[in-house]
């Protein structure tokens, strides 16, 4: 690890603004912690191998409550008076809006580079985000944001002990005592008189799922238009969840993949730090960008806009919000193919800085949970590639075009209740909007680094 060691470790900034989200989970029927795939099916994650034997500071955030979260809150635990005290918990933390270790680092700057991070309940995974984002280069130059849906001492207690950054710490969207269960049929629903509506597929809506969409479209609102500490803030704003991993010069590559973008990529308006791809290739990729339409399923893992950006995709909250998918990416990509007027491009790292390491969460079940096999992989590759890290240029290239067709949606949101409190965290909504039916700006930036441009990847 480049300048790595205590020194850099303690500048690195602290910027938790911890928007804890308890979204109304808590007063309704519970959202269990990542439903089990079966009898002994558990989440056990091997702590970094870069971190074993040896003495470093970072391990401190692997080194407590070693396995599953033990004090987890679920509503089903607690008592009205119990709950009560959660919410203002919540909702004094979130007012406060407090920043940790701005003493340390400083105020907010207008081009400082915002990190969100979401937060479900997977600790562990979270944990190997934390350590990986202690590492990289140049963090104590950001303001690191846990936006979290469920209330769990653990998790908090973890986000409070960061100190290479400075850092900042909201219910319905559970499900109630009289909805209508997922399979119900129409008439068997009338009969009844549950509350809900069916999807496209004639389901009706799970909390479990329809909270992840809540929470991204909730937490894009509250950080580009309802923190102080952003009020003047212009900069890029970078999107990551709990099962994430980032390479140490992430940074690196997105200030130099922004810097470039204005005459690189003049329609591009996002940029993705991560992709799916099985087999690493760092000799050939480490420095190449390929400039493609966006699509979500390639595209939404460490993905980067700014205010610009952001004020068009307010513009079609209404389109957003409406749209009969409980994924917020494929949401996205619906908006960007009915409703924006130029469609999303981006700028994508063919070596990714990103990494996926969560083989559990929300879509995927298994007995054996463990990151093992995913981070031993990840590190084997950063490590082999690290003289190719930091690179000074990089080469531009235009990907394939395909043909991208508007999504029909993948349900799970036909219910109006989701699709109404959706739109209520948006103050301008609506493809009539300017925002919206204008030319969209690419992201703009007043520097220049040299630059390889080529046709095809």
């Amino acid at each position: 690890m480049r300048g790595s060691g205590w020194g850099r470790f303690v500048r690195v900034v602290g910027v938790v603004v911890v928007l804890s989200v308890a979204w109304l989970q808590l007063s309704l029927a519970p959202l269990s912690h990542e439903p089990t795939a079966g009898v002994g099916a558990q989440e056990s994650l091997e702590p970094d191998p870069s971190l074993l034997q040896r003495v470093n500071p970072i391990a401190k955030f692997l080194s407590l409550n070693n396995g599953k979260n033990q004090n987890t809150t679920q509503a089903s635990s607690l008592n009205n008076e119990q709950i009560e005290e959660i919410k203002e918990q919540i909702q004094l933390r979130s007012g406060n809006e407090t920043i940790l270790n701005e003493e340390l680092f400083g105020p907010v700057q207008q081009e400082t580079v915002v990190i969100v991070v979401q937060v479900h309940d997977r600790l562990e995974y979270l944990r190997h985000l934390i350590v990986s984002l202690a590492q990289a280069r140049d963090i104590d130059t950001v303001l690191l944001i846990f936006s979290h849906d469920v209330f769990d001492d653990e998790i908090n207690k973890l986000v409070t002990t960061i100190d290479f950054c400075k850092t900042h710490p909201r219910e319905f969207p559970g499900e109630g005592p009289n909805d209508c269960t997922r399979n119900m049929n129409k008439e068997k629903a009338a009969y009844q008189g549950c509350i809900g509506d069916p999807d496209l597929y004639g389901h009706y809506r799970e909390a479990r799922f329809t909270q992840t969409k809540h929470h991204w479209w909730w937490k894009a609102n509250k950080v580009f238009d309802d923190l102080w500490p952003l009020k003047n803030h212009t900069g890029l704003v970078l999107f990551l969840e709990e099962d994430h991993y980032v390479a140490e010069d992430f940074l690196h590559m997105l200030k130099l993949v922004y810097r470039t973008m204005p005459y690189a990529c003049p329609k591009c308006h996002l940029i993705t730090l991560g992709t799916y791809v099985k087999n690493l290739n760092y000799n050939a990729d480490s420095r190449k960008v390929e400039i493609t339409q966006w699509i979500s399923s390639k595209h939404n893992m460490g993905f980067v806009f700014n205010h610009t950006v952001w004020k068009r995709l307010k513009a079609c909250g209404t389109e957003f919000c409406n749209h009969d998918d409980y994924n917020w990416d494929w949401s996205l990509q619906y908006v960007s193919m009915a409703c924006l007027k130029d469609k999303l491009f981006t700028m994508m790292l063919r070596g990714p800085r990103v990494f996926h390491i969560g083989d559990c969460g929300v879509h995927h079940k298994k007995k054996d949970c463990s990151s093992k096999i995913i981070l031993n992989k990840v590190h084997r590759a950063l490590h082999s590639a690290q003289r190719l890290l930091f690179p000074r240029q990089i080469l531009v290239a235009h990907g394939t075009p395909k043909k991208v067709k508007k999504p029909k949606g993948n349900g799970g949101w036909g219910d109006q209740r989701d699709q109404a409190l959706c739109r209520s965290f948006t103050f301008i909504s609506g493809p009539s909007s300017p925002f919206a039916t204008s030319q969209m700006q690419p992201l703009e930036s007043s520097n220049s680094l040299s630059i390889t441009v080529k046709k095809r990847v």
